[in-house]
């Protein structure tokens, strides 16, 4: 039976690479796919991974309906055996609805590829969709780590090197590479590829003045506590506190009684 699959995740969990290794397997046993991708790190029209594979996609615009361009594309002669969609956060709650009536009514299976929740610990609207619809949910078990060493399950966003719970949605980019970013009230498209963004590289700012905007994935109680791995290495490098002038150090003295010779007390 044909599924729609959705695979979850964290930023810098191999969800691209995953959708690539896809692609190659199936493609290896004469299988054809199409695929499409929204706002890769590496421009229009591709899907890419952090570990330097790319390969041609189609790029899923605003009100790109996919449903109809299968059925165009089956309609010209065109094969199709199988459809991955990577970066599926991005997509509009009736888009994935396109994706799941072409799971039941052209029988194809479908691998959509997706960060779950945002900077906010909210869910993306297509990723609050794929939930409700996919047949099956899995989540990579390549684990991101937080900067403590326990499993990321957060992506934080940081702007001027502070982690920040406020600001556009959508702010594309990688989080290996600084760059000029979008603060929290910024004016650019929220859609436009911006290359920022590891957190521990976010802290100056861009060649405009702009704060830099940075990206990293934490664990819950760091999310929480809004402790990036910058965040943490000011802590831990801050001076302990001194001693209050003037003030001089107890000595604690302790009596010791001493028995007699002859064995009996005092």
């Amino acid at each position: 039976m044909p599924e729609l699959v959705f695979f979850s995740g964290t930023m810098d969990c191999g969800k691209s690479t995953l959708a690539l290794q896809i692609e190659h397997n199936r493609s290896a046993r004469g299988l054809q796919g199409m695929i499409f991708t929204r706002d890769d790190r590496a421009g229009e029209g591709r899907l890419s991974s952090r570990l330097g594979l790319e390969t041609d996609a189609i790029e899923a615009h605003e009100g790109f309906d996919f449903y109809a361009y299968l059925v165009a594309q089956l309609s010209a002669g065109s094969r199709a055996d199988y459809v991955i969609a990577d970066e599926a956060q991005f997509l509009a709650a009736e888009q994935i609805d396109q994706l799941a009536r072409i799971v039941d009514d052209l029988g194809l299976d479908v691998f959509a590829f997706g960060i779950t929740t945002d900077f906010r610990s909210r869910l993306f609207p297509g990723s609050q969709r794929l939930v409700e619809l996919a047949d099956r949910i899995e989540v990579l078990q390549v684990e991101a780590l937080c900067w403590c060493g326990a499993r990321a399950t957060h992506n934080a966003r940081t702007v001027g090197g502070r982690m920040v719970v406020e600001g556009a949605q959508v702010v594309v980019g990688d989080v290996h590479k600084p760059a000029h970013g979008e603060g929290a009230d910024a004016a650019a498209p929220a859609s436009e590829p911006d290359a920022a963004r590891d957190g521990a590289d976010s802290g100056a700012a861009g060649a405009d003045g702009a704060a830099e905007v940075g990206y990293e994935v934490l664990c819950r109680r760091h999310h929480r506590r809004r402790m990036t791995a910058s965040a943490a290495r000011a802590a831990a490098l801050s001076p302990e506190v001194l001693p209050v002038d003037g003030a001089q150090p107890t000595t604690r003295t302790r009596a010791v009684v001493t028995a007699p010779a002859d064995g009996l007390h005092p």
